[in-house]
């Protein structure tokens, strides 16, 4: 378990629809991760699309950090690259602590579990 996970809700931009997905790849290859690599550590990240769904946002990242630090630096690291603003808008961020209430009153969390 992450002990942050935040929802970044983003909306595609002309710019990025632009591209290829040849190019699209390229440009998130190139341009996005390796600054990502290059400064943020112990954050993992999940794609949803959601355009199918959403005229407001097209998709939902999930980033789960080990410590605010990391997510704070993930977020730093993505500013300063063409993702942020350019290649897509970013909508909102949700950002919680998973079952934080049942922790911070040390009870059981209720959610479903696999068993």
């Amino acid at each position: 378990m992450s002990a942050v996970t935040a929802f970044m809700l983003v909306k595609t931009t002309p710019e990025w629809l632009g591209l290829t997905v040849e190019q699209r790849v390229e440009a998130f290859k190139t341009e996005v991760l390796p600054a990502i690599e290059s400064k943020v550590k112990g954050v993992r990240s999940r794609f949803f699309d959601t355009e199918f769904y959403s005229a407001r946002v097209t998709d939902v990242w999930v980033w789960e950090a080990d410590d605010h630090h990391s997510y704070q630096l993930l977020v730093e690291a993505l500013r300063e690259t063409p993702f942020w603003d350019r290649y897509f808008e970013v909508v909102d961020l949700l950002v919680g602590v998973e079952n934080a209430y049942a922790t911070n009153y040390g009870l059981d969390a209720y959610a479903s579990v696999d068993t």
